[in-house]
This record gives structure tokens, sequence and C-alpha cells, in this order.
């Protein structure tokens, strides 16, 4: 309804307002009486705001007690945001309507005889606002009928070709939905929501509507057409174990007598970096054995935990090591052992020292700071990865002298949980980084929207991973300039991310078509765009993280049946909307899976855990066991860098003059 017809306040009006906030109700009640009865109000035009039903194509008639409160002195009344269609103004006013006791008692009576006898009042006082409401009501009714009547044409039309696109229908058919099932629906309101019809996601998502629709997916379980059937295999408590390797069996002998080893000449480096891995994680990594890989002329020295080395020790290991062919060096876990002063005389002692140095890890080097930093970037002008993660000591101006040193070699860049890091400052100097393939800041609270914005379309074209986990101010808009900019992504890491909507899953659907491991950890994504993006993009997923996410259900287990055949390790922890069923379909349709995590998962039962008929996959979570036990901890190594060799120095065509045995040269092509 127009504002035409409602008195204006005057200035006495307004002075009355801001004088009279602490003045009590009565006078202002007795004051407000006296003006409404000189102003000579139209009661048949009251305010138009009035509760009505849950379906806004429907009003109800006004309750008692909404109705008794309304004819009280001084109430603010707002329009109605319903009733926008029909007022040519936004703006809110007070109307303050003053009743004498007998009029009041009166109307008290029409009120109760209208409310609970449904008898039409003598008084026509809010029947013409009923009247308007009702009227407006019918022409919405009206237009979105014909709304329907083009989407039911475009709809078929779209069937006869073979072509189902997508066109929102849940905007409009939410009106008897489980309230529950309305949080995965995904109601797209952006300007490209048309251009988006025609694409893999949409079409893919159409099909799971479509799907859901012909209700080919029951509440209890799949649909007859993907029904699964348990095998009830018998297995026997020795069938999954893996008999070890001779080879296997020789590393672990060797690691237990580790302190009587005496030289690693013309041991290959694949068989160091196994031994060095075992003695890590059994925690028996000390000097004497870091002293072994540093002798001679090492080409890679990779030691994930260094923690129980001292300074004096680092200082006289790498004080005279030969560092010219380092082309691979991991001190993870260097703390205690490397600050500033003891880079300066080991490996930063010249400033080329490191000629040849291409991966650098120092993950947890927590008293290395922005100093020692730039003499590392100075020692190695062919420094192609970096790991900084969790060096605390690090600040912005560190990363900027870093970038500008390796600006035209640098392609990984791991920067987790360095929270002195300004994300924006350091902008300027990471954009230099035209061959920037890896960029890892998980955990950096500065990590933005326009950060990310900016980084993707200055080094998007050749981007292979991005690892935002718990950058918790990233949006949708994010993702959307890295599904328009990053077409060669392989990687990203979502996980922790509160903000992201089933939009950032479309962006990454439509704009990278390659992406092999996906991590989306603890995020509201609805059940049907997972299953949309599997059913687009998830041909070439070999890893997937879906951990506790609450909403994955029946059609994302659908989708990993049909789509994911070269699925490697699969994490579905909490996802507890996955019965036996859903969870049988996945295990005996991926041939490839190899590792399922299930923890929290308490309503799985033997059903599914004897049922299923993989007997290759290892089922983590589910049984009181011991995790390290399906950890391979001989697994191959991940080479230097994820996506690129190593530029100048290839360490296959340098192997043969660094080995002296052909049995050793044998063994390593094996396990090759």
């Amino acid at each position: 309804m127009d504002d035409v017809g409602f008195p204006e306040k005057t200035d006495s009006r307004e002075s009355d307002e801001n004088l009279g906030e602490n003045e009590d109700e009565t006078t202002g009640f007795s004051t407000q009486q006296q003006r409404n009865a000189s102003l000579n109000l139209d009661l048949n035009l009251l305010p138009e705001t009035v509760p009505v039903d849950s379906d806004p194509l429907f009003p109800r008639l006004p309750t008692f007690d909404f109705l008794k409160s309304f004819m009280g002195i001084g109430l603010r009344m707002e329009r109605d945001p319903d009733a926008e269609i029909a007022s040519s103004s936004s703006k809110k006013r007070k109307i303050y309507v003053a009743l004498t006791q007998e009029e009041i008692q009166h109307d008290l009576e029409m009120i109760r005889t209208w409310g609970e006898k449904q008898v039409e009042p003598k008084n026509n006082r809010f029947v013409r606002h009923f009247e308007d409401k009702v009227a407006i009501r019918e022409r919405l009714e009206r237009e979105k009928a014909e709304r329907f009547h083009e989407i039911a044409k475009q709809f078929a039309l779209d069937h006869a070709c073979g072509q189902v696109e997508s066109r929102c229908l849940s905007k409009y058919s939410t009106k008897n939905a489980d309230p529950a099932a309305l949080k995965s629906v995904i109601i797209d309101d952006d300007d490209d929501d048309k251009e988006q019809l025609g694409t893999p996601f949409g079409k893919a998502m159409e099909v799971i509507k479509t799907r859901i629709s012909r209700k080919k997916l029951s509440s209890g379980g799949l649909g007859v057409e993907f029904k699964w059937v348990p095998k009830n295999v018998k297995r026997s408590p020795f069938m999954g174990r893996k008999v070890p390797s001779l080879l296997d069996l020789s590393l672990c002998t060797l690691a237990k007598n580790a302190d009587v080893i005496v030289s690693l000449d013309h041991v290959p480096d694949m068989l160091r970096h196994k031994l060095s891995r075992l003695l890590c994680d059994s925690r028996n990594m000390d000097a004497h054995f870091l002293q072994l890989l540093a002798s001679g002329l090492p080409t890679e020295i990779r030691i994930n935990d260094c923690s129980q080395v001292t300074e004096d020790e680092f200082t006289k290991i790498f004080g005279c090591c030969d560092t010219n062919n380092l082309t691979v060096l991991q001190l993870d876990l260097c703390g205690s052992c490397m600050p500033d002063y003891v880079l300066q005389d080991t490996l930063a002692r010249s400033s080329n020292s490191l000629p040849a140095l291409a991966t650098l890890s120092l993950n947890g080097a927590h008293r290395m700071a922005d100093k020692g930093l730039n003499m590392l970037a100075l020692s190695a002008p062919a420094l192609q990865s970096i790991n900084l993660s969790h060096c605390s000591l690090l600040t912005s101006a560190g990363i900027k002298n870093l970038a500008n040193c390796s600006e035209s070699t640098l392609r990984e860049l791991y920067l987790d949980e360095c929270h002195n890091i300004e994300a924006m400052v350091v902008l300027p100097a990471l954009k230099k980084l035209k061959c920037l393939e890896v960029l890892s800041m998980a955990g950096i609270p500065t990590v933005c929207d326009d950060f990310v914005i900016q980084m993707v379309e200055a080094c998007g074209k050749n981007m292979k991973e991005l690892v935002f986990t718990n950058c918790l101010e990233l949006t949708d808009v994010s993702i959307k300039s890295v599904g328009g900019n990053c077409s060669k992504l392989c990687t990203i890491d979502l996980s922790y991310l509160s903000k992201l909507t089933d939009k950032s899953m479309r962006y990454l659907a439509n704009g990278c078509r390659s992406i092999s491991r996906l991590k989306l950890s603890r995020n509201g994504f609805s059940d049907e765009a997972i299953a949309a993006f599997l059913e687009a993009s998830g041909s070439d997923l070999t890893e997937l993280s879906l951990n506790n996410i609450p909403l994955v259900g029946l059609n994302t287990a659908l989708a990993l049946s049909k789509c994911s055949r070269k699925l490697f390790s699969l994490d579905l922890s909490w996802c507890r909307k996955l019965n036996d069923e859903a969870l049988g379909l996945i295990v005996d349709s991926c041939l490839s899976l190899k590792q399922l995590k299930l923890f929290g998962c308490t309503q799985l039962t033997d059903v599914f855990l004897k049922g299923h008929s993989n007997p290759q996959v290892q089922i983590i979570g589910q049984e009181l066991r011991t995790v390290s036990k399906f950890l391979d901890l001989l697994k191959p190594q991940e080479p230097p860098l994820r996506y690129s060799p190593i530029g100048s120095l290839h360490s296959l065509t340098r192997l043969p003059s660094l080995l002296g045995s052909a049995s050793l040269i044998d063994i390593y092509k094996k396990q090759d």
C-alpha cells in the first residue's frame, strides 16, 4: 500500500519524541491522545505490518494478542517486507493511534467474534487492509504460476533433446520441504547463474535433482537401481596381512642397529631415505647417523626429525660438509640446533655455499629469523622449493627478501602457521614469482579474499597446488577466482573454511578439471553439491577427504561409486549419514581404493565391515588397533619437486656415477 493517507509528523511531534525518552509512558499516552484527536486519523488506513502464515501466498487473520497490542498507544510499527512490492517508498514511520475506553472495549468484543466464530465484523476498520493484502498475494501467485509454466515448458524441451540444464527449481519448490533438507538445496542468486546452467556442474546438479524428484533414493537406503548386496565373506584373520619383502626386513634390521653402521658409501639415495625415515619414526635419529648421511659427496639428505641433534653436533657435521653437489636438504624439526649464528657457520657460510640446492625443507625451525633466511637465500641461487612451515620468528620482511632473491626460480613455497607474516604485505613480492606452482599458507589469519584474487590473477596459469586450511576469512569469491584462473590445479585444501558455500564446489568443478587431491574437511557443503562435483570433475581423484562434513549422504556415495575409479585414499570420518549400504557400494565399486578412514562412524555394523568384497582396502578407525599398523613406513618417497623435475641437476642422470655396486643398481630399479 502506498503512503498516501498517512498523517505526516509535525515538528512538535519530533521535538516531543526527543524530549519524551525519559518521560513516563502514561504521560506520553495522554499527550498523544490529544494530538491524534486533532489530526482526525483515517482508521481505514492502518499500518501494513500484519503477521502472516509461513506460506507467503495465503495470509491469515490477525490474532487476538496482536490486535490487542496493535490498538495500544505509542506502538512502533514497521513496514512488512512482503508488502514492499506495492509501496513506492521503503521509509519506516511510526503511527500512533488513540482510542477511548469505550472504543477499545467495543473493538475487543468484535475481535473475539471475528477470530473465534469467523464472523465478519460490522466495523470495517481492518477489512480494507486485508483486502489489499489478499490482492497483493493473488497477484504474486499469478506471477509465480506464469513462471512455473515457462520453466515447465523449457524443462520438457530439454528432456526431449536429451539435455537437462539447471533451472534452480529449488527456489519455487520448497513449500512443503523438510526444514532439515532445505540446508542441502543449492539456491544461486548470482548474476552469472544463467551462464552456469550449461556447465558440467550445472548438468550434474540437474541430474541429481531429477534423481531425487523421481524418488530413486528412498529414505532408508539406496533405490532398487543402486541396490548393494553384502557378500558375507568369511575372512581369515591372516588374510589381510602383508608379507614383508626381504629388502624391508633388511632395512628394519639396519635401523635397529644403526649405531654400529660405519659407512653409507655407494648406497642409493632411495635406500638412504627409507632407512632415515625408519630411524626418525622410531625416534632414534642422532648425530651419528646424520654424520653418515653428510659424509662424502651427498646429493640428498632427508631427515624428518632433527630434534635430538644439538647445536655443537650440527656445527661439527655441517661445518666441514661438502655441499657443492647437494640438491635436496630436509632438516625438519631442527629448531633446537639451528639458530641464525649456527647457519652462518655451517650451511650459509658463504654467498654461494649451496650452488646446486633445489629443495630445502626447514619445517619447525623456530629459532631461525629473517637474518638466517636471508643468508640461506643468498647461499642457494638455484632454489626451487622451500618449506618454512612453523617458523614462528619469520616476518614479512624475510619472505619479501626470499621472493626477490628467487624470483626466477622458486616453484614451491610453504608458509604454514607462520603467524607473523602479513599476507597483503608480502603480496607484491609473491606476485613476482611467475614460476610458482605450489603455495601453502595454512593457518595464516591475514589471508583474505583480496590476497587470493590478486595472487591467482598474477600466478594462476602455472599453479598446481593451493593450501588454505584454516584461513577463516576466505569466502566463495576467492574460490571463484581460483576456478577462473587456475585451470591446471591438481591439489587444493579447503579444510576448516566455514564461510564457503556450495557455490565454491561449482566454481572448482567448472574451472579446475584436473584435480587429483581434494581436502574439504569440516565444511558445510551439501550432499548434492559434493556429488555434483564428483560427477563433473571427480574422475581423476586419487585422494579425497570429506572428514566431518555432516551433510554427506547417499548422493555422494552414488557419485563415488560411479566416477572415482582412480581413488586411492578416502576419508569419510564422522560422516554419519552414510549407512552400511552406501559404504558397501563405495568400497565394492572403487577397485583402486587402498585406504578408507572411518573414525567416528558409529552407525556402521558388521553388515558392511564383513560384507564388502574388496580385500585390498584397509579400513582405519573402526577397530581398536594402533593406527601406525596401517601406515606403510616404507612407501615410496615423494620426489623433491612434486610437479616438475629439478631444473638443472637430475638425480637419475647422476646416479650411475655415484653407485659402485651392480647389485645395488638392480635393487634400485626393482623398487622403482
